[in-house]
């Protein structure tokens, strides 16, 4: 499955900004994948904090072949020392067993997050170890596919922000104008953002100033 948005949300950014339409029709449509389960993608995104892509699809296959179906039971039932042994560290292992005996256990009740509005359901994500803000707004674009997440703490944001308007740096301020232009399509500004960070437009470059 892939995040959706169409016509509407495109000519909204578009009639909002020159240098953001320019950047839309240089990069054409976006597809991102999304996880529909949130149990699936809370863990995932524990999984893969501060490593590659690659390890963490291989640490989440690991998973599916011993365990099965990936469900709070199977995870709590599991215990801390056979999820590191899937190849990650305890840190992280004690963090999705915690979440899973909290979920399974019904201390912590997973699908009221869908009902919640945005920063509510940020807050209580984050209230879980292991869940920061930024991984919270994560989970709230490629799962719940909420559709105004734009992220201050996300540093491909900030770059692709100094790319498209030529800014030295993105403080707060200067973020938060930026986050009510794109608003309420801010997901969808969101993935040009990071297309633009990650060099799909080759003659875009970075005027931050040049660590010393």
């Amino acid at each position: 499955m892939y995040l959706e948005y169409g016509e509407k949300e495109v000519d909204y950014l578009k009639k909002k900004d020159k240098k953001f339409a320019a950047v839309i029709d240089q990069i054409g449509p976006i597809q991102r994948t999304v996880d529909p389960d949130l149990f699936s993608a809370v863990l995932h995104h524990i999984i893969g904090q501060q490593i590659s892509m690659k390890a963490q699809k291989t640490i989440w296959r690991r998973m599916q072949t011993s365990l099965g179906n990936i469900t709070p039971q199977t995870v709590s039932n599991a215990g801390i020392k056979k999820i590191q042994a899937f190849g990650m560290s305890f840190r992280k292992a004690e963090y999705i067993y915690n979440f899973a005996e909290q979920v399974a256990s019904g201390q912590f009740d997973l699908e009221r997050i869908r009902e919640l509005p945005d920063d509510e359901a940020i807050k209580a994500l984050s209230s879980l170890k292991g869940i920061g803000v930024w991984t919270a707004e994560m989970i709230l674009l490629f799962s719940l596919e909420r559709p105004d997440i734009l992220s201050y703490d996300d540093l491909a944001i900030q770059r692709g922000l100094r790319m498209i308007y030529h800014h030295r740096r993105i403080t707060r301020p200067l973020f938060e104008k930026y986050r009510r232009r794109f608003s309420p399509y801010g997901s969808i500004a969101s993935l040009y953002i990071w297309a633009v960070a990650t060099g799909s437009i080759p003659e875009m470059h970075d005027y931050a100033p040049k660590k010393k």
